[in-house]
């Protein structure tokens, strides 16, 4: 099925849900519309997982709730019932992906510092040997069932234990085979070790107090070609710090996408930590340098 292989390979079989309803009680406002330094968390978690999986993202809303501008990848898919909490969601995205992909990552839209290795890092433990049909980090002393990995032949159990109104992710762990990692199964890729060593792609904000800590941090640190490393969240953010420099006229767009002849134009792309960006001035391979190894802002 094309899912095994190194922690952060990718494939056209893999496919990301993002999870968009839900209360927000403690946080007082719908999380899909927070403001992530000029973009709604919904749509950055959502572009985040699109770079992490190789086929379709997919937006899971609660009936009739309106959403911001999703990046073009991205689909809307509608619950038909609300207030049935994740496992309804799930059965929703599944059903949505399960002729697409093999397998899905399923998020909640409550993480900013996800992370596109870990992405990657969870669905290639769907590959392992003991073949699991659910892969649920178990992180910080949790399972973590809103970053995990599942496979899109459940989506008929899935569809089945919603209507018998069953309706908790661990009720469905009960009848399918799951893998738990811990920190160190995880970090065993050494990708994810460099790029997120700490596991912040964890941490989900549920307060305005979680929110504003997150808000705070610093952006990624992202090396630039022939220039001075820039700090950005999104690859708009990235442009207009280096128009100074490289001119108004040339095109900042990520490495990786250089190389594969489709560079990103979305302005609202999000840059995490290992990105590389390249200055394309006209036509032709943009200039790129090498990636910083370190993986941690300075």
């Amino acid at each position: 099925m094309g899912i095994g292989g190194p922690g952060t390979a990718r494939t056209a079989r893999t496919a990301g849900i993002v999870l968009a309803g839900g209360r927000s009680s403690r946080m007082g406002t719908a999380k899909a519309e927070l403001d992530w330094h000029g973009v709604p968390l919904v749509a950055r978690v959502a572009a985040l997982v699109a770079r992490g999986v190789g086929g379709p993202v997919v937006v899971v809303r609660a009936p009739a709730q309106p959403l911001p501008p999703l990046p073009r990848r991205v689909e809307v898919v509608e619950d038909p019932v609300e207030g049935r909490g994740p496992l309804q969601g799930i059965a929703v995205g599944l059903a949505a992906l399960a002729d697409r992909a093999d397998a899905a990552f399923v998020t909640a839209t409550d993480l900013p510092l996800l992370h596109p290795a870990y992405v990657r890092r969870v669905l290639a433990l769907l590959g392992g040997p003991d073949a699991p049909d659910v892969v649920v980090p178990q992180v910080h002393g949790f399972p973590q069932p809103l970053a995990a990995a599942y496979r899109t032949t459940l989506s008929a159990l899935v569809t089945s234990l919603v209507a018998d109104g069953v309706l908790r992710p661990p009720d469905l762990f009960e009848r399918c085979r799951v893998l738990r990692p811990d920190e160190p199964a995880l970090l065993a890729d050494p990708v994810l070790a460099r790029l997120d060593p700490d596991l912040d792609s964890l941490l989900n904000v549920n307060t305005p107090q979680d929110w504003a800590a997150a808000l705070a941090r610093q952006a990624p640190r992202v090396p630039v070609a022939e220039s001075a490393a820039v700090r950005a969240h999104t690859l708009g953010e990235a442009r207009a710090a280096l128009a100074v420099r490289v001119g108004t006229d040339a095109a900042v767009v990520l490495a990786d996408a250089c190389r594969a002849s489709t560079a990103a134009d979305d302005p609202d792309t999000p840059l995490v930590t290992g990105d590389v960006l390249g200055v394309r001035a006209g036509p032709g391979p943009a200039r790129v340098v090498a990636e910083d190894k370190s993986g941690r802002p300075d």
